[in-house]
């Protein structure tokens, strides 16, 4: 009976009347005055950041996108960073950025730390997620990281107590850890997840680390819908490795939260097409979302075969941001028929295209 009856529904699905695709998508209603051209500060940055950026400049032009940028020279080592890019950032709420690089050792400090701390951009945000027709180990791995960006062993005081003995001193408090925990189940309520996992070495560290995890525990209670556990770092490492499509958001410090980035990074495709961002109250700036060391890599600079496509997901971010949603849309499509096609891809995913040749791809799938 239910065999015979496959054919007739097959031929009541033709008709008009029971062909449930939708023609047109729901109308996205802007309030008056949204499509005026917004202002981003721009920082192309170092090594292959001029690359991926000027790739995301020609494509906000191909799409005539509502935004132009303002442009500045900032390089990691400089002392800091400059004051008209800080008030610039400060005024257009929104900045898109290549990569600092961050000298090793000696007295200078990282600019990308500085810039965080000056807008107080609290939470780092990095989505890891399998590409369609990328080949990974790991399947159905769509995982976001949310790491507390201000505070840990990135704040930076550290001081030599004698000769051969440096001391290096871990801040965690109460507010900066109820603050990024709250932002984490917000995400997550906000975007339909179903569960927080908060990283931490509390079974050693236990009054930093302990804190960090009493404040997640008592934003959880807020959030009953949102399922929430724990995971010491180290067994979080290597469940992240064994099976990634576990983790939903992950919410954790700030070292923690830049070692579990990279891998989860790593494990859904690679660093070169995840994207990210820093956001506070009021400023937010849209980066590639792990680095892991390419921001230098003199070789893709020479052959100009860097890969944009974590900027120009990031910067699909941005639009999203700035309420540009349809725009967003439209260029995570295009990146995605590129990936899923296969036949412009960089040295980091199998092939031997340039920078060039993928942004035109993109442009291309553009409509």
């Amino acid at each position: 009976m239910a065999r015979r009856s496959i054919p007739l529904l097959r031929q009541l699905w033709t008709l008009p009347s029971f062909n449930l695709t939708p023609t047109r998508s729901v109308t996205y209603m802007p309030r008056p005055g949204d499509g005026a051209p917004r202002a981003v500060t721009l920082i192309p940055g170092d090594g292959i950041g001029p690359l991926v950026t000027g790739a995301v400049e020609q494509v906000m032009e191909a799409m005539h996108a509502p935004l132009y940028f303002e442009r500045y020279e900032v390089h990691g080592d400089m002392e800091r960073v400059p004051e008209e890019v800080i008030q610039s950032i400060k005024k257009n709420k929104v900045c898109l950025k290549g990569g600092l690089a961050t000298p090793m050792g000696g007295g200078v400090s990282s600019l990308n730390v500085q810039l965080r701390r000056e807008l107080d951009l609290y939470a780092s945000l990095v989505n890891c997620f399998n590409l369609p027709g990328l080949p990974t180990r790991h399947q159905d791995v769509d995982i976001v990281v949310i790491r507390e960006n201000t505070e840990g062993e990135y704040s930076g005081l550290e001081h030599e107590v004698v000769p051969g003995v440096v001391e290096s001193l871990k801040l965690i408090t109460k507010f900066c850890s109820e603050r990024i925990a709250k932002y984490a189940f917000e995400y997550a309520y906000l975007n339909n997840r179903k569960k927080v996992t908060a990283v931490h070495k509390a079974n050693i560290m236990k009054l930093a680390d302990g804190l960090f995890l009493e404040s997640c525990r008592e934003v959880s209670t807020k959030y009953p819908g949102i399922k929430y556990n724990e995971i010491i770092v180290d067994n979080c490492c290597m469940q992240l490795v064994s099976k990634p499509e576990q983790f939903d958001v992950m919410v954790t410090p700030n070292l923690y939260g830049n070692l579990v980035a990279n891998t989860a990074a790593g494990i859904a495709g690679g660093t070169g097409v995840m994207p990210g961002g820093n956001v506070g109250d009021g400023h937010a700036v849209f980066e590639q979302g792990a680095s892991a060391g390419n921001v230098g890599n003199v070789n893709l600079v020479e052959q100009k075969k860097a890969n944009p496509v974590a900027l120009l997901l990031s910067s699909a971010m941005m639009l999203r941001h700035l309420q540009f949603p349809s725009f967003a849309d439209r260029l995570e499509t295009a990146v995605e028929l590129v990936i899923s096609d296969g036949k412009y891809r960089t040295k980091d995913l199998g092939g031997t295209s340039t920078t060039q040749e993928v942004i035109d791809a993109v442009i291309a799938a553009l409509d």
